[in-house]
């Protein structure tokens, strides 16, 4: 068989590509050299956001293009995406108050809003939204943006890929690629020989070396590498709320609900010059973070609180920038052309939120090579689970009412995972006991078969980490038995 794409990388944009031109009729293959989203996109900050801080960079087009997204995609995926309050407050000396009244406007009128709020300005000092803060914080201002489940959106996007016709293989990586007049011919790992009209690379932090080694194309174009980390703390505050928080040096750290128990603190960025490949925080970075959520805390985090920590590598496009902060979160396409040769695309940066419209706007740089492609249509779909017209907490109410063996607590864990697709695991269960055996936190034989036989899992990280967070709340034994059963 001959495709028309082949793409290479499993991370979100390398799967939001293969959705849309799956569903535009052409015939896709997806080849990942690890597990789906084993990279970049399982270790972002978790938000669907316009990029406020980009504002100061003058990254207008950007952030409009994010801001539209966040509705969009809030609307395709309320199981996985869902409104989150941040608040900022304001300390004398940083950035002034008519600059942050001015950049919370222009993040509320740069694109349609409809379902998220607008800012405002607040009184902390009594508030609950202050009780966290030190007594100095007495003023602030809220804003909206959107929390996503990263790695899930990414998986979503390969499911509905894979549903729209698409092939999908992980733990295939690509060796070589040659142009054979028209068409690539590509090898991966293992021997196995595939022919595609036109050849995609969206391997993240791999882009360069996949078109210097495999494909053996010099591009003008470069990615430069930025290390994000985050720490899991226990539960720093209560209420819904997240907190953004200004430094002096002009960065912004996030401090989130996450998983319940958990606060998320995040991100650092710092110059990786390496190798790509699995990377870990710093000490330096650990005390970093540390320092700047302290600044703002009435009662400060130490190490002890610290429950775990995750790392990765941004591949940003290089613009040149010298201090990795200001380094542009926008994507840049390298399309090489040669003369009756068949084409690649190279992909340059992106962030989570604009995958979708990286995806359309990849296939409109494609379009001369791919004649039969169809429309756009992504805008208006929804990803797979996310059919609720009632809304999710009707869904949620209709679920807890027809499974009460399930509980509360699971059933707010399945839904917010799986969405509608939650009753392919559920099936005709009556009973908890009919779903198998329980690994703990309730995830059960049933839950585990639907994750290998339609998600791609294969390993106990795939499952614990990316498919989930229940590595947070499982215990090692509890992990050790997952790992047992699969190997078995």
């Amino acid at each position: 068989m001959i495709y028309d794409l082949l793409i290479v990388g499993g991370g979100i944009n390398g799967c939001a590509i293969a959705r849309d031109a799956a569903g535009r009729g052409l015939s896709v293959r997806l080849v990942e050299q690890g597990d789906l989203a084993q990279g970049t996109s399982s270790a972002s900050t978790k938000l669907i956001h316009g990029g406020l801080r980009y504002l100061e960079l003058y990254e207008f087009r950007l952030v409009h293009e994010a801001l539209a997204e966040r509705e969009l995609l809030l609307a395709a995926a309320p199981h996985i995406i869902w409104p989150l309050k941040f608040v900022l407050p304001y300390e004398k000396g940083l950035r002034p108050v008519w600059l942050l009244r001015l950049g919370l406007f222009l993040y509320d009128h740069l694109a349609r809003r409809k379902r998220l709020e607008g800012s405002h300005m607040v009184t902390l000092a009594g508030d609950a939204l202050g009780a966290p803060l030190r007594d100095i914080y007495r003023v602030g201002f809220t804003y909206a943006d959107c929390w996503v489940d990263d790695s899930r959106l990414v998986v979503l996007n390969a499911r509905d890929a894979a549903e729209r016709g698409a092939t999908i293989n992980v733990g295939a990586k690509l060796i070589r690629a040659e142009r054979q007049g028209d068409r690539w011919r590509a090898t991966l790992e293992g021997g196995e020989a595939i022919e595609a009209r036109v050849l995609v690379n969206a391997a993240g932090p791999w882009v360069s070396q996949v078109l210097e080694d495999a494909l053996r194309i010099h591009s003008r174009k470069h990615v430069r590498l930025v290390k994000g980390s985050h720490l899991v703390l226990r539960k720093l505050f209560e209420g819904p709320q997240a907190y953004i928080l200004q430094n002096p040096d002009g960065r912004i750290v996030f401090a989130i609900p996450y998983e319940h128990d958990f606060t998320l603190v995040g991100t650092t960025d710092v110059s990786y010059e390496g190798p790509p490949g699995a990377v870990a925080i710093s000490d330096a970075e650990m005390d970093y973070l540390l320092n700047s959520l302290n600044h703002f805390l009435r009662k400060p985090a130490t190490c002890a609180d610290i429950v775990s920590s995750f790392a990765g590598l941004r591949p940003l496009y290089d613009d040149g920038s010298l201090k990795a902060s200001v380094v542009t979160r926008d994507y840049a396409f390298d399309l090489d052309t040669p003369e009756n040769g068949a084409p690649s695309l190279s992909i340059f940066g992106g962030k989570i939120t604009t995958a979708r419209r990286l995806a359309e706007h990849a296939l409109d740089q494609l379009a001369a090579f791919l004649p039969a492609r169809g429309e756009a249509w992504t805008a208006g779909a929804v990803f797979p689970g996310g059919d609720m017209p009632q809304g999710f907490d009707r869904f949620l109410d209709d679920l807890k009412r027809d499974k009460p063996f399930l509980g509360d607590e699971l059933a707010l864990r399945l839904a917010r995972a799986y969405g509608t697709r939650l009753f392919e695991i559920l099936k005709n269960a009556r009973t908890f006991g009919d779903l198998g055996r329980d690994f703990g936190y309730g995830l059960t034989e049933a839950e585990i078969a639907y994750l290998r036989e339609k998600e791609w899992a294969r390993t106990a990280e795939d499952i614990l980490w990316r498919r989930s967070k229940l590595g947070l709340h499982m215990s090692a034994p509890q992990q050790q038995a997952l790992r047992e059963f699969l190997g078995a």
